[in-house]
């Protein structure tokens, strides 16, 4: 789920940027190239619509970041809560060295083999 957020936020911060740069700024920016668009709509709905959507993705980006955060705080407490519970289990019952296997009859003598 976090993942799929994050690739949302990309995809509405690449959207942004596009609509930030086809927007009429005071030198003439990339919407005045789109002289097509602006005879369907007329120059001032174009502008109303660039400017209708700027704002929706801005919130839309702002919203996104705050349910990652959120998030990012519900994982980080249940990774706190489990390292506590493993902490608190090293502590309770200490780990202890398997018992070394007997030596099965190493002190008994090889037998010689007659030549």
């Amino acid at each position: 789920m976090y993942l799929a957020v994050i690739i949302l936020i990309i995809i509405v911060a690449v959207l942004l940027g596009i609509v930030v740069l086809l927007q009429n700024s005071k030198g003439g920016g990339l919407a005045s190239e789109f002289s097509s668009s602006n005879q369907i709509m007329g120059v001032r709905k174009t502008t109303d619509f660039l400017e209708k959507t700027t704002w929706t993705l801005a919130i839309i980006l702002v919203v996104l970041s705050f349910v990652t955060c959120f998030m990012g705080r519900g994982s980080r407490k249940k990774s706190d809560n489990l390292s506590k519970a493993q902490q608190a289990q090293s502590t309770a019952a200490p780990m202890t060295q398997p018992a070394a296997a007997p030596m099965e009859e190493a002190a008994a003598p090889a037998p010689e083999v007659a030549e």
